[in-house]
């Protein structure tokens, strides 16, 4: 039985029809919490790991951007290759691949082990993450996609936000300790692919021609991996002004510009410049660099601040992140339904977008002794932000394409939020690093104290409080970004069919220069 509603369908699906696509969904919507869940598990248990591995600040911000930075990189050859291929067999790949690198992570040994083992995870959250909007871009109409939008940015709330809480209990209970962070993983992942086989039924349809773009995908990552070990290591290993930073600052930005004139050449290419000129696509793109800047910062680095600034548990740490997931999880509900009901998405995105910025210039103003109350308030900001915003860029994106464009819109638009992601925790990562070492140096030696003291234990509190707040007032400037993009995106009316009008179609631009 095909689960796809066709383009006659009504606009609002009768609550038989939504039952059953919520079926189908519902090991595609697991498959999407379980990796998820692996990109912030480690955020409250990584303080731990990377003592138990005798990793440093550097390899602790490299264990969550490996995973993001492969994520990136093949979440525009994941969304080619549903063009291909059955999509259901390819969520099952990527939980293989996910799997693989669970196991890996979990008996990892040195920190440099864990860091491949958590790339090798990245190529399964990657195809998780892009072709759960796909099937659902495949399946049901863009204006009641926002209703089934609100429930992805549940899930993706819950996995996000979620996840340290889980972690921290991990690491807090005796019997299990951190490799368990990974393990946990493997149940779930299995029964995803379970579900996955006895619900999800849809035709393959296949294009001629296609082709994947694999020297775009290999010069994208490539550069963007130079510029963020350059990023990490830059001010510590070696100076700005060096032969280092020449070498790999002149290397990176070549290996870019290489791939964007790849990309213009491409019969396929893997990020289609015809999509992302569009001026909704590339406002989206914008948008969803800072939101992905802004959310995987406050999933990282608020877990630490709590430890290591404020004293807390792993558990705690996680538990005082809830003001933030619930935002999440509210946000993204009301939202939705409240667009599938008017056909309206703008308004919702920027007052997402303002939100977001709100509670990120509020983080930026904590500091060891910050009120709870008002930590909890900027975090419950913050989350209603990411939840009026996270899916909502990718929506508006593929209300526009046709609908055998959308899977590469939606890789497109995911990529970028992704790469936001990457960046944002690489470089606010480095910055924290800088500081706080900066901070505990200059404070130890004004004290003149051992490390070893409480005097220098309040001085380590110290650090983590203002380098924390730091992070989040660059936060704060990546989404001003995010109102910016949402406040110049054109006001539109999500449309009733699967796929534009032929009409509109044939005036729509579109990055496939081969026969349908």
């Amino acid at each position: 039985m095909s689960t796809a509603v066709n383009e006659s369908s009504p606009t609002d699906l009768s609550p038989a029809s939504r039952r059953q696509v919520l079926k189908a969904l519902s090991g595609l919507f697991l498959a999407l919490f379980v990796s998820t869940l692996s990109s912030t598990v480690v955020s409250s248990a990584l303080p731990k790991i990377i003592g138990a591995v005798h990793g440093s600040q550097t390899q602790y911000t490299w264990v969550v951007t490996a995973t993001l930075l492969t994520t990136t990189a093949t979440t525009p050859i994941w969304g080619k290759l549903a063009d291909l291929f059955s999509k259901k067999t390819l969520v099952q790949a990527a939980m293989a691949f996910f799997m693989l690198g669970a196991l890996a992570s979990g008996i990892s040994q040195t920190a440099g082990q864990l860091i491949a083992a958590r790339a090798l995870q990245g190529v399964g959250v990657g195809g998780a993450q892009a072709l759960v909007q796909i099937v659902l871009a495949a399946m049901i109409p863009p204006r009641e996609r926002g209703r089934y939008s609100g429930y992805l940015s549940s899930v993706t709330a819950t996995s996000t936000i979620g996840g340290p809480l889980l972690g921290g209990v991990v690491v807090d209970t005796s019997w299990l300790g951190w490799r368990w962070c990974f393990f946990l993983g493997l149940p779930l992942a299995l029964l995803a692919l379970l579900l996955l086989q006895r619900t999800l039924n849809l035709p393959v349809l296949r294009r001629e021609n296609v082709k994947i773009d694999y020297l775009g995908a290999a010069l994208i990552a490539t550069g963007v991996s130079v510029l963020l070990i350059w990023v990490s290591f830059v001010d510590n290993s070696f100076a700005w002004a060096s032969w280092q930073t020449a070498a790999m600052v002149a290397g990176g930005l070549a290996l870019i510009a290489a791939a964007v004139w790849v990309e213009s050449r491409a019969p396929e290419p893997l990020v289609p410049l015809a999509i992302v000129r569009q001026r909704t696509t590339a406002l989206a793109i914008l948008g969803s660099l800072s939101v992905g800047t802004a959310m995987f910062g406050a999933s990282v680095f608020l877990s630490q601040y709590f430890q290591l600034s404020r004293g807390r548990t792993p558990t705690e740490a996680g538990l005082l992140t809830i003001p933030m997931m619930a935002g999440i999880l509210i946000a993204s509900t009301i939202a939705g339904r409240l667009i599938s009901r008017t056909g309206h998405i703008k308004p919702f995105v920027v007052t997402g977008a303002v939100l977001l910025t709100a509670g990120c210039a509020g983080l930026g103003v904590i500091d060891h002794r910050t009120s709870m109350i008002f930590l909890g308030a900027s975090m419950l900001c913050v989350g209603m932000g990411v939840g009026m915003t996270l899916q909502n860029f990718v929506l508006m994106v593929q209300n526009t394409v046709q609908l055998k464009d959308v899977g590469a819109a939606s890789s497109t638009v995911s990529f970028f939020r992704s790469l936001g992601g990457t960046i944002g925790v690489s470089v606010l990562g480095a910055v924290l690093a800088r500081h706080v070492q900066d901070a505990i140096a200059k404070g130890t030696a004004a004290a003149g104290v051992s490390p070893d003291s409480s005097t220098a234990r309040e001085v380590v509190q110290v650090a983590y409080g203002d380098a924390t707040a730091q992070v989040f007032l660059l936060a704060a400037a990546a989404a001003v970004l995010a109102v910016v993009a949402a406040v110049l995106l054109k006001p539109v009316r999500l449309r009733s069919s699967l796929d534009l009008p032929e009409k509109a179609a044939d005036q729509a631009p579109s990055p496939d220069r081969s026969s349908a």
